[in-house]
């Protein structure tokens, strides 16, 4: 059977099958875009690159980077006496990688594009990494199949956490959810389908206060699809009539009374017949919070005796008592140094007294011992 592709593209085709050859495969293996040293990139890329099926293939920028290295770094990195050896080595890694088994754990044959994009990313980064490096000949080989097992390693570990984490995690409805199938590198819109039921909700909420119903679930913003939010009231005889309708995820009602009590039903629509989800919810109004002003313990009503007794004092908090203290501390502290200060200047004025007293009492005490002296003189002359 001729497909107009070269002998490993044929390998490859008995591997894949004419109709789920990716595009892009396809266009890449062709001869007419083929050299005679691309031949090996393409088989090896087809599979070693893909532990999901081909999946980084599906990306254009992974295309485009396959022809650069072809056109402008094999001639004269590669020579042409070992493509043999070549050939062997890539047909023994595609055979092994079609042990690759399907795991709803790990893999299911599809991918989101944010899982893809990041796979490419790493894959063009490595790449990239090999080509600046300037590496030739045998030491490329290795290089480059070296970088090949362990992006696939990489996009394996990506490929799992997407199904573990992003695919269908819806826990009930239907959501519609964007992948990109492997084999074919197709990107379509996928039915993640669960139960409608989503479950029913009590909401107790006082009289006179906010009723909020909310209808959200955390897998609605990640779906496509999805059209309005219907909030309907369920009567007793199994009819209900329309609330709301509307892009907003919650109904509000403000200051319920007891006829607002009873059943509700949130919808929410799609591009389909069916609904997303449903959500149903019961609604108990309580009796209205009584709001007690309890009046201040400083304060006195009315009719109340004035005595001592009926005030009741609020306890300091430790903050203000620890103010409190300070405040005291300082306050007998200045006392002190005031009286201390006071004593030391009285006691100052009374030692200056009593030097100036000591000072003028030896001074009249030799003044009359002079004169004593003088009128002694005096009498003795007379005599």
């Amino acid at each position: 059977m001729d497909f107009g592709f070269s002998p490993f593209s044929v390998l490859l085709l008995s591997v894949w099958g004419e109709s789920t050859l990716p595009n892009g495969l396809r266009e890449l293996c062709a001869p007419a875009a083929m050299g005679p040293h691309f031949t090996f990139l393409c088989a090896a890329l087809a599979r070693c690159l893909l532990p999901a099926e081909g999946c980084v293939i599906c990306d254009p920028s992974v295309v485009l980077a396959l022809k650069a290295l072809e056109k402008d770094y094999l001639p004269g990195h590669l020579d042409a006496k070992h493509h043999k050896a070549m050939m062997d080595r890539v047909e023994n890694a595609v055979k092994d990688f079609q042990e690759l088994p399907l795991n709803e754990d790990a893999y299911m044959g599809v991918v989101d594009e944010a899982t893809l994009q990041k796979g490419s990313w790493s894959l063009l980064k490595d790449l990239k990494r090999i080509t600046d490096s300037d590496v030739k000949g045998d030491l490329f080989v290795k290089e480059l199949f070296w970088m090949l097992h362990l992006q696939k390693e990489t996009f394996a570990t990506y490929v799992a956490r997407f199904q573990k984490e992003a695919y269908c995690p819806n826990k009930c409805g239907v959501m519609l959810q964007t992948l990109i199938w492997c084999k074919n590198c197709k990107k379509e819109v996928h039915a993640c389908r669960k139960s409608y039921d989503c479950g029913e909700r009590n909401v107790e909420v006082p009289q006179m206060e906010d009723m909020i119903l909310d209808c959200e679930l955390n897998w609605h913003q990640a779906s496509e699809g999805l059209t309005d939010y219907s909030f309907y009231r369920v009567w007793g005889n199994n009819t209900e009539t329309l609330v709301s309708k509307g892009k907003e995820a919650t109904l509000t009602k403000p200051m319920v009374g007891p006829e607002d009590a009873g059943s509700y039903r949130c919808e929410l629509g799609s591009v389909n017949s069916s609904p997303a989800t449903i959500i149903n919810f019961h609604v108990t109004v309580l009796p209205e919070r009584i709001k007690e002003e309890k009046p201040s313990p400083n304060i006195v009503t009315p009719g109340e005796a004035t005595t001592e007794s009926s005030i009741t004092l609020q306890p300091l908090k430790p903050e203000k008592m620890l103010k409190s203290r300070l405040l005291g501390l300082l306050i007998c502290g200045s006392l002190a140094l005031i009286t201390g200060l006071t004593f030391a200047i009285f006691r100052r004025r009374k030692v200056i007294d009593f030097i100036k007293s000591s000072l003028f009492g030896l001074g009249s005490g030799a003044a009359e011992q002079t004169q004593v002296s003088k009128e002694k003189a005096t009498d003795s002359k007379h005599q």
